[in-house]
């Protein structure tokens, strides 16, 4: 037996503002209260994939559910999979993000692999994604993690640049382009693994910093 649990929240009663003049403004309907569109896409869309299973759920049943029209479904996400590994897109987005102050002229694959590690101390836990935490409940495949390290592909290119920009090389390079895959899906493999680990897990740092160490003479080789 499947038991669901959901969030209640408490609303104040809505309130008629009244002009000087005497005219009242209407309030604002109650219910739920003003979230962005995409946030409301992620719950309506987790609720579904934990009542129905995945595969059961469509994109309309989800726009639907969030009040919004299918349009508005295809301006915040290009598929169904990808309200699935939200946080993870977005946890390697930042991570990506932090890379833009890794300064010319220090060690390329240090300057990459020490600004990972720091940007995943900001990274809390309500980010997790769905297709990880609750992957056996929405009827998803045994391949799940790999999945979610084929996400990495966006951070190839962030990673390649800052150490293009530290070593003073092409981003385009071949040894630099080799040395960007590897830290992008080693780090992507590193946080699929941790959100995975469940309530036991330590700190995103030290997972990304126990994948990526290792590594560090092998891709300053490979740089040159």
């Amino acid at each position: 037996m499947r038991v669901f649990l959901y969030r209640v929240q408490q609303y104040a009663p809505a309130v008629t503002p009244v002009h000087q003049d005497g005219r009242m403004t209407p309030a604002r309907p109650a219910g739920r209260p003003r979230r962005s569109s995409r946030a409301t896409l992620e719950e309506a869309a987790a609720e579904l994939f934990l009542e129905n299973t995945y595969a059961a759920t469509t994109i309309e049943q989800i726009a639907q559910r969030a009040g919004v029209s299918r349009a508005t479904f295809f301006n915040y996400f290009s598929s169904k999979a990808d309200l699935l590994w939200a946080g993870l897109d977005d946890t390697l987005g930042a991570l990506g993000a932090a890379l833009s102050g890794v300064e010319p002229g220090g060690p390329p694959v240090d300057g990459v692999v020490d600004a990972l590690i720091g940007a995943a101390c900001s990274r809390g836990v309500g980010w997790l994604p769905l297709a990880l935490t609750q992957h056996e409940v929405m009827g998803l495949g045994a391949d799940v993690q790999g999945e979610g390290v084929a996400r990495a592909a966006p951070l190839v290119d962030p990673v390649a640049q800052a150490l293009a920009r530290a070593s003073g090389r092409r981003a385009s390079a071949a040894p630099v382009r080799v040395a960007a895959a590897v830290i992008a899906a080693a780090t992507a493999a590193a946080v699929v693994a941790w959100a995975g680990d469940g309530v036991g897990r330590g700190p995103l740092e030290g997972a990304i910093r126990r994948a990526l160490d290792p590594l560090r003479p092998a891709l300053a080789a490979t740089l040159g």
